[in-house]
């Protein structure tokens, strides 16, 4: 009998290691092909872009002709863009997630929010561009102007950044809020002294990734009426604009092969906007981690 146990813990374990093997074979070539088909983008944009890539494309104003034309327009919609959105999503989310997450009473409306928010994340972009073009463009008849562009893309993103506020929060040890409650501290001292300072690294990362993704984001912004073309940087809130990925498109959706080449450029300055960011997150997540 106790031959037999062994032969059959043998077969358990050589069968759990055979399956171990296979899905890590097959974890390994999902991984590699990812990379290998990100790396073949990249090749591809860089020798497209690479001719058409220089200090004066990226200072230079759209223009009817491909060897005269630049991104400048398209950067600072971006950038103008980024100034609107950056403090109304980032504020109204970290409100919405501290609510939550230390005021509100755990009930069935509560829960209900909670995974309203969740699935609102995963909607199309182009649902938030509708809305942006009822609400914003015409109920509140702003126009197709640079706030009703920032506030539709404000909408886009707040469903990421109260999630990722509110994991941030929940990673905040209930022993600091323990010793803190148990000095006499209130709630709102609380939140200010001790939830905010060890939770800023995780929401000012997931803020800026979600700043990211409404930099590269094209439907809502052609809904609301972002200009293909303009020859001017925002000056107000009520100013027509751009955006990168506006002019990406625009420069794509032309027949003309030299168009490609100025398109190929675009998406290398597009590239570098988000590295920078992604950069900046990092490095403050880590700046705030050494303090702690």
């Amino acid at each position: 009998m106790l031959g037999m146990d062994e032969t059959k813990v043998q077969g358990r374990i050589k069968n759990r290691q055979l399956l171990n093997k296979i899905f890590r074979t097959l974890f390994f070539f999902s991984t590699l092909i990812g990379l290998i088909v990100l790396v073949m983008l990249l090749a591809r944009v860089l020798t497209q872009g690479l001719g058409w890539f220089d200090w004066e494309f990226i200072t230079t104003m759209p223009a009817p002709f491909a060897d005269k034309t630049g991104i400048l327009a398209g950067l600072g919609g971006t950038i103008a863009l980024m100034i609107v959105v950056a403090p109304v999503s980032i504020i109204v989310g970290v409100s919405t997630a501290l609510y939550l997450e230390m005021y509100a009473r755990q009930n069935k409306l509560t829960r209900f929010i909670q995974v309203n928010i969740s699935n609102l994340a995963g909607v199309p972009s182009i649902v938030y561009g509708l809305l942006g073009l009822t609400f914003f463009v015409y109920m509140l008849q702003m126009g197709y102007t640079l706030i009703a562009g920032g506030l539709t893309l404000s909408l886009l993103i707040l469903p990421v950044i109260i999630v990722a506020s509110q994991e941030a929060i929940r990673a905040v040890p209930n022993d600091l809020l323990e010793a803190s409650y148990g000095m006499g501290a209130t709630k709102l001292q609380t939140i200010v002294r001790v939830i905010l300072p060890a939770a800023i690294p995780g929401m000012i990362t997931g803020s800026i990734l979600a700043l990211s993704r409404a930099i590269g984001e094209t439907a809502p912004l052609i809904v609301v009426g972002a200009a293909t073309t303009i020859y001017s940087v925002p000056d107000g809130l009520l100013s027509k604009y751009s955006a990168m990925p506006i002019q990406i498109y625009y420069w794509v959706s032309k027949p003309q092969a030299e168009w490609q080449f100025v398109a190929a450029a675009g998406i290398m300055v597009l590239l570098i906007v988000l590295l920078l960011m992604n950069a900046t997150a990092v490095f403050i997540r880590n700046k705030f981690q050494k303090r702690l």
